[in-house]
């Protein structure tokens, strides 16, 4: 089994509060409004939503910081006793993960549902993704013409033979890609692309998604997998070597069966047991708001899920492509499928 689902025996959690110190329990004082939000998302850009949402409601945020799987493993280990009130990530396939463990429970609001496209969130009401994540290619621009990545098949084809970058089949970005790939092809035309992917690899996987678009800057590979969000950051960050790649690698956006790119989610659920149920439907309608969107978009350079939010700048330069409409649930459960897959395959 593969590290990625190997849950660590031992850890290391911050609690933290986004607004005042507080209990180390999450409990409150008496009379005072609470929310304990387990975490895996760590970008400082939240602190200020967090604060935000204190200042409009009084309603104070408790905040526990992990990786996905430690705190799926920690609200396991708390059982009916577990002071989690809400749990959001960035990965589609943690959010089902957490579900099949029973972390969830079903909640339904009118305005989750008016917010949230239908194929961004569980059909149950268990989550609901408040941000969209585009994994794409980087590519040459001076070796590669775009309608040669136009569609992730061609990545698996002889014309990349020794030409591709990727990170490790631990990535839950790569999972969540093969599994949208064993949704919509089955799982011999996916395996197929995965032995391709592995065969057309310049390297053995290696690094985060900056370090693969920056070895197609430096010639190492032709074209490489990322998320949107790493690129743009690249892009429009202080970091002058990182510019200048950008200048030299360019962003495409293959089409998975001509219907568009591979959307993951950043999102959310209400924990099953809950102490504060109201107050985490509170935060989670908090995220999906127009403004809370923008805010991550312009500060995280994710792409909002609401279809009446634009994309701010500098995101907006990247946003003018098709988004697949496929149902973020479904390739979810694909996961351990597409684990396996790539793991016999020899995608390290």
């Amino acid at each position: 089994m593969s590290r990625f689902f190997a849950v660590a025996a031992t850890f290391t959690l911050a609690l933290t509060s986004a607004c005042s110190d507080g209990a180390k329990d999450g409990s409150a004082a008496a009379g005072e409004q609470v929310v304990n939000l387990y975490t895996a998302r760590h970008y400082d850009s939240d602190n200020a939503l967090y604060e935000r949402f204190t200042r409009e409601t009084g309603i104070k945020i408790n905040r526990i910081e992990g990786r996905p799987d430690e705190l799926i493993a920690r609200m396991k280990s708390e059982g009916a006793n577990s002071p989690a009130d809400l749990f959001i990530t960035a990965d589609a396939g943690a959010l089902w993960r957490a579900q099949q463990a029973g972390l969830f429970q079903p909640v339904q609001s009118e305005t989750l549902t008016a917010r949230i496209p239908a194929n961004l969130r569980e059909p149950g009401g268990n989550w609901y993704g408040f941000m969209r994540r585009a994994r794409v290619v980087a590519y040459d621009a001076s070796k590669v013409q775009p309608e040669e990545i136009d569609d992730y098949a061609k990545l698996a084809g002889p014309r990349f033979k020794g030409k591709i970058c990727v990170r490790s089949s631990d990535s839950v970005y790569n999972l969540s890609l093969v599994g949208a790939l064993i949704e919509a092809w089955g799982p011999e035309r996916a395996d197929q692309w995965v032995k391709g992917v592995v065969a057309n690899m310049a390297r053995p996987p290696e690094g985060g998604d900056r370090d693969q678009i920056r070895a197609v800057g430096a010639g190492v590979c032709e074209v490489a997998l990322t998320n949107s969000y790493y690129y743009v950051r690249m892009a429009t960050g202080e970091d002058a070597a990182d510019r200048a790649v950008t200048q030299k690698v360019k962003l495409g956006f293959p089409s998975l069966d001509g219907k568009g790119a591979h959307i993951n989610i950043s999102g959310g659920g209400v924990a099953a047991n809950a102490p504060n149920k109201a107050n985490a439907l509170k935060l989670l309608e908090f995220f999906a708001s127009a403004d809370s969107q923008t805010h991550i978009s312009k500060n995280n350079n994710e792409y909002p899920a609401s279809p009446d939010v634009p994309a701010p700048p500098p995101v907006d330069a990247y946003a003018t492509f098709t988004a697949n409409p496929m149902s973020v649930a479904a390739f979810a459960a694909r996961q351990p499928q597409a684990q396996s897959m790539m793991s016999a395959a020899g995608w390290r």
